[in-house]
């Protein structure tokens, strides 16, 4: 399960007084739940841009600590530079990296803007993804005028402010936030000349030579140039949207026209960070290509680093350039954190959780694990190589199941809490019930909804491990028999855990509690009959 975590970069106008720029710095520093990740001052500019990540929620808390620091000790009134500007803070976009759709950073702008224009009684406008209207997607239409016609414009009937005041607070301007896609700052490295590289850029770039001439790849923009540091041109690339052009196709794309050129691409370039997901869409583009089969997340961001040769300027270090890998947070739950120890001794404490549900998903999840051992066990072996295609095919498989059972382990306990929390609520009042019991009813149906996500993902392993029953290195057969047991524990204890749960769930809810039953029962049928059938696979093999 992904961490929530969103990118926020807000510019502020100020580049040149580093002690406000390190003032605005330590209150996102100190704010729990973010990390800095860069502070980007121009004293020509006079502007810095910030870029820190987190939780939806911290990184709002972290952008408001920047403004209250911001407000007392930037005054725009004297304030000049080079970059276009309306305000203190100038902008303030919130980008979803992982666990969050733009729906997320959309509410995350709203939340911002309307708390910033409450609490600091200045205006604010949503723009972007966030847009109220047309005319405000794009930020350059809002900061028209510059802070210099903002007091004429929060005032006018057309440009009143999302949140906040409409009237013109002089030391601070007006402010923009809102919700886009991250940004890809990206180069290809050419044996070439600075005009050879800006021809490939033309051809590449949305824009391409003109309205009559566009180029190939959309949401690129692209120029050539030259940097004397490294001797070598470039093919300077900036990605608005990985989803429509990721990089590893414009690398291709770059490449393919140097060829027809009779030039050499020389590796690449990613300025900045990016995203995880970037990265493993990379590796499966070339996995597909190529007929690998590479399953382990670092293998597959150690191939995307040699096909697109990242470490060719400067070494490519995955823990300082990716995101997700920089950031301090937790994709797992407090249980599957444990050491084994720690977990079986809280199993075994005076509590009623974690109980039978939890170790249900970890006996799944170890059961899916030793199949996809047994799996490892056979692929790339001499005496197994007619096997490959088919480990090929099997492996994902239960690596998916084992992977998918990690996360409920600590999902069942949360269910399990999430319902108790609600049985503790106030109940004197007509309506206090009411709100205990929608609540006491949620945590329910999430305490069922848990263990049938077990079934489903423990059962879906019973084709895959019957054909690597019949396959699978016999030297490992033992392994695959505990395996076997283990999933089909699973099976059975998600089954009791729904058995005991359903009757406090109340009939015309969101459950059909009827279909319910029906699944379990043939599920634990379909269990048990699977996993004799496997054994016996396995007690009559012989090689």
């Amino acid at each position: 399960m992904a961490a929530k975590i969103v990118e926020c970069v807000p510019n502020f106008s100020e580049g040149r007084r580093k002690e406000v720029i390190d003032a605005i710095s330590d209150a996102v520093a100190k704010t729990e739940g973010c990390t800095l990740l860069d502070v980007d001052p121009g004293a020509s500019t006079n502007r810095t841009v910030y870029t820190f990540v987190g939780p939806p929620e911290a990184v709002i808390e972290g952008a408001l600590n920047m403004c209250k620091v911001a407000y007392d000790l930037i005054d725009m009134r004297g304030q000049h530079g080079e970059h276009p500007r309306m305000g203190a803070l100038d902008v303030c976009p919130f980008i979803p990296v992982s666990g969050v759709t733009m729906d997320d950073c959309v509410e995350c702008a709203k939340k911002f803007g309307e708390r910033l224009g409450k609490e600091l009684s200045v205006p604010v406008y949503l723009y972007g993804f966030a847009a109220q209207e047309e005319k405000r997607k794009k930020l350059p239409s809002i900061r028209a005028g510059e802070y210099e016609k903002m007091s004429e414009k929060v005032v006018s009937p057309d440009w009143k402010p999302d949140f906040g005041p409409a009237n013109f607070v002089p030391s601070w301007g007006a402010s923009a936030t809102g919700a886009r896609k991250f940004l890809i700052a990206y180069n290809v490295n050419v044996l070439a000349t600075k005009e050879q590289c800006h021809r490939i850029a033309l051809n590449v770039r949305e824009k391409g030579r003109g309205p009559d001439q566009p180029g190939r790849l959309k949401e690129v923009q692209g120029i050539g140039w030259w940097l004397d540091e490294f001797n070598i041109a470039q093919i300077s690339l900036n990605l608005t949207d990985m989803d429509v052009t990721p990089f590893h196709m414009a690398f291709e794309e770059c490449k393919k026209d140097a060829e027809e050129y009779n030039l050499s691409v020389c590796g690449s370039q990613i300025v900045g960070l990016v995203p995880l997901k970037a990265i493993l869409d990379a590796a499966d583009y070339y996995i597909k290509r190529d007929n690998l089969f590479i399953e382990a997340e670092d293998q597959r961001v150690r191939l995307v680093v040699d096909r697109l040769g990242l470490s060719s300027l400067q070494q490519f270090n995955p823990n300082e350039r990716i995101i997700e890998y920089m950031v301090k947070t937790k994709a797992d739950g407090p249980l599957v954190s444990m050491s084994l120890k720690s977990f079986i001794l809280n199993v075994g404490a005076r509590s009623s959780a974690p109980g039978g549900g939890s170790v249900a998903a970890a006996v799944g999840a170890v059961g899916a694990g030793l199949a996809t051992m047994v799996g490892w066990m056979t692929y790339g072996k001499r005496k197994f190589e007619n096997l490959d295609p088919q480990m090929r095919q099997l492996i994902p498989q239960l690596r998916q199941a084992m992977n998918d059972l990690i996360p409920l382990v600590d999902a069942d306990t949360s269910a399990f809490d999430q319902y108790m929390a609600a049985a503790k609520l106030p109940k004197s009042t007509e309506e206090e019930k009411a709100i205990r019991q929608q609540a006491m009813q949620e945590g329910m149906a999430t305490a069922i909804n848990v263990p049938m996500k077990v079934i489903d993902t423990a059962s879906s392993c019973w084709k895959p491990l019957k054909e690597l029953a019949a396959l699978g290195n016999v030297q490992c057969k033992s392994d695959l028999q505990v395996g076997t047991k283990s999933l089909e524990l699973a099976v059975w204890g998600a089954y009791y855990n729904v058995q005991i749960n359903l009757p406090s769930i109340e009939d015309g809810g969101s459950l059909d509690k009827t279909k319910i039953v029906e699944k379990i029962e043939q599920s634990v049928k379909t269990a048990s009959q699977e996993a004799s059938a496997i054994l016996k696979i396995l007690d009559d093999r012989k090689d």
